[in-house]
């Protein structure tokens, strides 16, 4: 385990550390170019260096990698071949390149994992200090340095709980309206806390990963009297366009996280499609909330971007005039991610369309007040807890994250290209949502989250 003291003396003596100890602004501007070939629209810029779990055909153990431009770094093989000699407070470390998962790095705090991407990012720095460690060290680029195209993704962290959120007040209006009314829309505790629920871990799936449409009981005639429900794949089957956070700090049990001191607790962010079966949801979800609607599959972008690549990628979220308790008051104010969203669908004949173009904006809560609420009851994050963000929706149809407010709950259908039409998502649909900040050449970008839907399992 580092510290902060020791990890700032090591970064201010460090020859290596060519950029600078300071504001990630500074990286943005000053990292931009590398020896290697990045192609200037690649999410996976010198500005980012986001981390993941990989394995390939010639090794299939899982193993924590970066992506840069077409290519993953194998930090294993990188550490293996002395890629990080020339910082002694890295290499002491190292060893948690051998896991099978992001969590070890992840439980080691916020500045090992500032030290080791700027580490990273001098290493590959077109003027790098260090042309020993790998670009000109043809053997052990060779083994470390591959095409990503030629690796197989898996989830980054091993996940021990999930919980989701709601904070996208668009969608919790819209969807409110369709079932309450405009004067109901939104309930009344919506305005005072990050509303959630605790989801599934274990069907949280990596980006790629096929979802079977779920069975489960569903009211065909809501009007009818007695409300007898049926045995029934979901008709409705739905996306939600969210956001993830990785937790990388513990907190002890007892202890809430102070909202000032909860960006510590943050290791880094995904994109995620919370798939929802709407139908199932409409008879289920009273008076508990959410269950088997949701817990059918969770989709997540394969490499996490750290916390520090997002700092300049921030600005106010939606406006909250409702007086807050003291423990959700942020002294950071302008606190929410700043990422574009597109979300399209590609039907079973080819046929893609973009169906939604939003940004991360259009959030009440800032993840560090989703923290302070989540433990003011003293429940003790840990590291690799999944946070979701809730349905991030924009204010027109076109910038809705879900199939359910673009079409007025299924009455109204969505135009395809090839002339085909959807009110929810079909067997054979794959959905793809894609996000990013910053401007071409350092770009800060989460690649893709996408997912196909396989038909029901025949169970009669």
């Amino acid at each position: 385990m580092v510290n902060a003291s020791s990890l700032l003396r090591h970064l201010l003596l460090d020859p290596l550390n060519s950029l600078r100890v300071g504001s990630n602004s500074s990286i943005a501007s000053t990292v931009t170019m590398s020896w290697l070939n990045i192609p200037p629209s690649s999410h996976f810029s010198m500005a980012n260096i986001p981390f993941g779990i990989i394995s390939t055909g010639e090794d299939s153990t899982p193993r924590p990698a970066i992506a840069i431009g077409d290519y993953a770094l194998d930090l294993k093989a990188f550490a293996a071949g002395g890629g990080f000699k020339a910082s002694p407070e890295i290499a002491k470390n190292e060893a948690v390149f051998s896991s099978t998962t992001l969590n070890d790095f992840a439980a080691l705090g916020r500045p090992l994992h500032r030290s080791v991407r700027e580490y990273l990012q001098a290493t590959l720095s077109a003027d790098t200090k260090h042309p020993e460690l790998l670009k000109d060290n043809d053997g052990l680029r060779k083994q470390a340095l591959l095409p990503r195209a030629e690796v197989r993704n898996h989830l980054p962290m091993a996940i021990g709980d999930y919980t989701d959120f709601y904070a996208g007040k668009n969608h919790a209006y819209n969807v409110g309206v369709l079932f309450r009314g405009p004067a109901n829309a939104l309930q009344p505790n919506y305005l005072h806390l990050p509303v959630a629920y605790h989801g599934r871990a274990s069907s949280v799936v990596v980006s790629g990963t096929p979802l079977r449409r779920p069975w489960g009981q569903v009211l065909k005639d809501p009007k009818a009297e007695p409300k007898v429900p049926a045995l029934a794949p979901a008709d409705k089957l739905d996306l939600e366009l969210e956001m993830g956070m990785f937790v990388c700090r513990e907190n002890g049990l007892g202890s809430p996280v102070p909202v000032d001191e909860a960006e510590q607790h943050i290791f880094g962010y995904v994109l995620m499609n919370d798939w929802s079966a709407r139908d199932l949801q409409a008879w289920e979800y009273v008076p508990l909330g959410p269950f088997t609607a949701k817990n059918l599959g969770t989709s997540i972008s394969a490499w996490v971007v750290l916390a520090d690549a997002m700092n300049d990628c921030k600005g106010a979220g939606i406006a909250n005039e409702t007086p807050l308790l003291p423990y959700l008051r942020e002294s950071k104010k302008d606190n929410v991610l700043d990422v574009n969203l597109e979300v399209d669908i590609i039907t079973a004949a080819g046929h893609k369309t973009t169906i939604s173009r939003t940004n991360s904006r259009n959030l009440l809560w800032s993840w560090p007040q989703m923290i302070a609420h989540h433990s003011i009851s003293g429940c003790n994050l840990r590291p690799g807890d999944l946070f979701g963000s809730g349905t991030i929706s924009g204010t027109t149809p076109d910038s809705h994250g879900s199939i359910l407010e673009q079409t007025e709950g299924g009455k109204v259908a969505i135009k395809l290209e090839g002339g085909e039409e959807r009110k929810f998502l079909q067997d054979g649909d794959s959905l793809v949502i894609r996000g990013w900040a910053g401007k071409e050449g350092a770009l800060v970008g989460f690649g893709e989250v996408s997912g196909t839907i396989l038909p029901a399992h025949p169970l009669f």
